[in-house]
């Protein structure tokens, strides 16, 4: 039977990760079914989830696209997806672990029991909630967070999460090929279109832990996109 809710887990060479988190997702109490949206990992991922899908059938799926075109347009793609696939409640999560599964009941129920529209796994909504991560990091992603919140006016501690539950409704109304941003900056438009349109935004606060196994995705363009791309929304606005 097909769950109400899709797990949305974007890989780029993620084959230290993807076994245990598909595991760890499926061994939830809730029933949650996942979509991989692999962007052509030379590692060998898609192979893991393939053999892995042997094991979960109608639970587990896999889309595979040719070249790495960013998570944003990784995300857009799942989302549009499950959209088709008629599921109700639609989460993001990493495949590293910087997500623990075991939070997304959490997030699920948030949007289920209609507190919320978009519900977030924030680390600032209840102090610096983060694991592993060197000062710099921290620091960088905290006061990112508080620059967007000045410049968009989002209430919302952490603007740049990737861990978020959505009602179909959202999705349907956010227009995804409008959507111009890719890395961090993707991230913030999703929720600054949601909080425009009067959607409502619960924030869920959870232990972010940094990856152990496998190499980051972040770079200096994601971060830059995010700076000046909060700016851009600011000034000229974005179309709903």
């Amino acid at each position: 039977m097909k769950s109400d809710a899709l797990v949305i887990i974007p890989t780029y060479n993620e084959k230290e990760n993807i076994e245990a988190i598909i595991r760890a997702t499926f061994s939830q109490e809730k029933e949650f079914d996942i979509l991989v949206v692999d962007d052509n990992s030379p590692d060998g991922t898609a192979n893991i989830v393939n053999k892995l899908q042997k094991e979960y059938p109608n639970k587990l799926y896999i889309e595979k696209r040719i070249g790495k075109n960013g998570l944003g347009s990784a995300y857009i793609h799942g989302f549009k997806w499950a959209i088709n696939k008629g599921y109700d409640f639609i989460i993001e999560m990493d495949a590293d672990f910087s997500h623990n599964p075991t939070d997304l009941i959490k997030l699920y129920n948030a949007c289920a029991s209609n507190e919320a529209d978009v519900s977030i796994g924030s680390r600032y909504s209840v102090g610096v909630n983060v694991v592993n991560w060197p000062m710099y990091r921290v620091l960088l992603s905290y006061f990112a967070s508080k620059y967007v919140r000045f410049i968009t006016r989002l209430p919302i501690s952490d603007t740049t999460a990737g861990f978020v539950c959505w009602k179909r409704e959202v999705l349907e109304t956010i227009k995804l090929d409008k959507i111009k941003f890719i890395g961090y900056a993707f991230q913030i438009e999703m929720k600054y279109k949601a909080w425009k349109h009067k959607f409502k935004i619960k924030e869920i606060s959870v232990i972010f832990t940094d990856r152990t196994l496998g190499e980051s995705k972040m770079s200096g363009g994601i971060i830059s996109e995010a700076l000046f791309g909060v700016i851009k929304m600011r000034l000229k606005g974005l179309p709903k």
